[in-house]
């Protein structure tokens, strides 16, 4: 196991950070969590994440299965305006947020940060500074959202649009010491940028753009990044999401910006229109197999926060899809994965920011049991 990047001194020194439960409001979910919050840990736990003003929250199931939660636990962290988690193969969640600091007249201050959960249920390291590769301060300003990847090595990329809207990736190196910010090129990138990290641990970014989308991706594990040509699409902004859907292979959703219909692509093939009527957010993604069918489950918002499902066999879009309502409204974006014994779950946070959890029942196909607030 790497230690690099002072891991081991951080998690000794990683303080308790909970604030013990208040009933002022400072555990309601406030803002969305990008990324995929609702992730599962070797121990077969699932956790969710949200963000509150002030810092992050986490509630965790008390078994493997559940259905009991504990939580929300607090962690303070100041000064967040996006807050986006990424879990790697080794299960270690971490966490990226964008930090603005005011300073007086003129911009913000403007950096990323990282921190770490090494195992569910643990505390959170300390927040450290990836800085900002902008020296300007009206520029570093105007730096945009993280969003993270983990490669197959353990190694966190960290892709950021920059002020002059081409693509900026951190990452970390073989000993697990950050390198330096690299300029990945690119032309009026924007943010809500799509990655796939592929069980090879190869990764691959998606970025929209004025008139076509960006491509960047990997020959190699941990090697550097080639940008392909543009590909001709419309991506509203902020509504890009990847899942692998075959050995080394991404598929690519969004809203058209022109339509704003859903949209399913694999580089190289064709559009393929999903219907739906989405918020302007990404979709919530995860393979499962269903009745012994490698299938992909699809959840979204719409406009009036209604939570919509709907599954189709793995690339297999092209025979259509049918959206259900799940009952559930959400005022984030939904999360969607499996628990420990493969069932699909469903959470979503409701408009006083509690979390509710829906779980697969035990009946064939993909039926919800009515959910449980936590």
């Amino acid at each position: 196991m790497r230690t690099g990047s002072g891991r081991g001194a951080a998690r000794r020194r990683a303080a308790d950070r909970v604030v013990v439960r208040r009933e002022d409001g400072r555990h309601a979910a406030e803002a969305s969590v990008d990324g995929r919050w609702l992730v599962l840990g070797k121990d077969g736990r699932l956790t969710a994440y949200g963000r509150t003003r002030g810092g992050l929250l986490r509630w965790t199931e008390s078994r493997p299965g559940g259905p009991e939660w504990t939580g929300p636990e607090f962690f303070p962290v100041a000064d967040l305006t996006h807050l986006s988690v990424v879990q790697g193969a080794d299960t270690y969640v971490h966490f990226l947020g964008r930090r603005e600091v005011r300073k007086g007249d003129g911009p913000p201050a403007v950096d990323i940060v990282h921190a770490i959960q090494y195992q569910t249920g643990r505390p959170v390291t300390e927040w450290r500074s990836l800085g900002n590769p902008h020296k300007d301060r009206e520029k570093a300003a105007r730096f945009g959202i993280p969003v993270g990847a983990v490669s197959g090595s353990g190694r966190v990329h960290v892709f950021v649009r920059n002020a002059g809207r081409g693509l900026m990736l951190r990452r970390e190196g073989p000993t697990g010491k950050w390198l330096a910010w690299e300029d990945l090129k690119g032309s009026g990138v924007q943010d809500g940028l799509a990655v796939a990290a592929h069980a090879s641990g190869r990764i691959e970014v998606l970025a929209g753009g004025g008139q076509d989308a960006m491509w960047w991706r990997q020959a190699e594990p941990d090697g550097d990044f080639r940008q392909e040509p543009n590909i001709a699409l419309q991506v509203a902004p902020g509504t890009a999401a990847a899942l692998e859907t075959a050995p080394d292979r991404a598929t690519y959703y969004w809203t058209d910006r022109d339509t704003r219909q859903l949209i399913a692509h694999r580089p190289g093939g064709w559009l393929i229109p999903l219907g739906g009527a989405p918020a302007a957010e990404p979709l919530a993604l995860l393979r499962a197999s269903l009745d012994g069918y490698d299938c992909t489950v699809l959840a979204h918002r719409g406009p009036d926060g209604q939570v919509m499902l709907t599954a189709c066999g793995t690339e297999n879009e092209q025979a259509g899809l049918w959206w259900s309502p799940t009952g559930e409204h959400s005022t984030t974006p939904p999360a969607l994965s499996l628990d420990t014994h493969g069932r699909v779950v469903l959470a979503t946070v409701s408009d006083n920011g509690t979390l509710h959890i829906a779980r697969q029942s035990n009946g064939p196909g993909l039926a919800l049991s009515p959910s449980l607030r936590v």
